[in-house]
């Protein structure tokens, strides 16, 4: 985990949630996931939107041309726990969206801010969204 990503998950832990670093307010979960090929528990702070059954999360790393680390492995492990500002923590599943319902999704992010339209024009790839169900 990066130095600044360590920073938001205390940040995070510390402040019930809250997050001022960046502006980021109540807007993230701490997805949890095991390394595909480590087993190691990590934890990525996500923009988390709530969804119908849970929150949808932007496998955008900045717009690179290679999806997170953390999207492989919720593939290979995709039932997991994630953080959340408001329930603590939740026991989900990760689905990854098929396309008409990624692209209806994607357009909670592009109206959460202008970042995520630049990381779609930064990268050829589609950017894929995860739903992380609650179980």
């Amino acid at each position: 985990m990066t130095d600044f990503n360590q920073r938001i998950v205390d940040e995070f832990r510390a402040n019930d949630g809250t997050v001022e670093t960046a502006g980021f307010g109540r807007h993230l979960v701490l997805v949890h996931h095991v390394g595909a090929r480590s087993g190691v528990e990590r934890v990525a702070p996500l923009m988390g939107i709530p969804s119908e059954h849970g929150w949808f999360v932007a496998a955008s790393k900045g717009g690179a041309p290679d999806n997170p680390a953390w999207f492989h492995n919720l593939q290979a492990h995709p039932d997991t726990v994630v953080e959340t500002p408001d329930e603590g923590e939740v026991a989900v599943r990760a689905v990854v969206l098929p396309a008409a319902e990624r692209d209806a999704a994607w357009q909670h992010f592009l109206q959460r801010g202008p970042a995520f339209a630049q990381y779609e024009q930064r990268t050829a790839r589609t950017i894929p969204v995860v739903e992380l169900r609650r179980r």
